[in-house]
């Protein structure tokens, strides 16, 4: 039951990230998105990672979509009507193809091991991710986390100085 519900999420996640490519609407492109974003949250349920798939789902499909169709709006992006030469549509198809080959190749021809951790399964579910993920965020990785946080604060205030009319 599991693997039939894994691919009916992994078809739906394919479809609507081939959508997001082209769909002629930016807001019907946006929408796709957030349902790319949804089915990436249902695989990380699925490999037993609440935090993340919460994270996804509150980060990505929440904050980041309303960034996006906050921009769409303000700059007022129109339907594109201006046909695309067969020339581009070859090129593209064709890196498409090689890249899909690639992959292929790589998986075929290639084995799939990670770096084992310190930690085994038993001991993050007994502690727990957010616990876990929370000591890494502030202990080892307190600057970059800083660093993102200030770069952020950058952006937002560009964002208020781009949008606002006079000064």
């Amino acid at each position: 039951m599991e693997s039939i519900f894994f691919l009916i999420v992994a078809a739906v996640a394919v479809i609507s990230s081939i959508l997001v490519v082209t769909c002629k609407n930016p807001i019907n492109s946006a929408l796709s998105l957030v349902m790319t974003f949804f089915c990436l949250a249902t695989f990380y349920v699925m490999l037993d990672a609440p935090f993340m798939a919460a994270t996804q789902v509150i980060v990505y499909a929440g904050a980041i979509m309303v960034l996006i169709i906050f921009v769409i709006m303000l700059l007022n992006v129109r339907v594109e009507t201006v046909k695309r030469g067969t020339h581009a549509v070859m090129a593209g198809s064709a890196i498409g193809l090689f890249i899909l080959f690639q992959t292929v190749w790589f998986l075929m021809k290639g084995s799939m091991t990670g770096k084992v951790g310190e930690m085994t399964k038993e001991q993050i579910i007994s502690v727990g991710h957010v616990e876990l993920i929370g000591k890494a965020i502030f202990t080892d990785f307190l600057l970059p986390f800083e660093v993102t946080s200030v770069l952020l604060l950058a952006a937002i205030v560009g964002a208020v100085i781009l949008a606002k009319k006079k000064i």
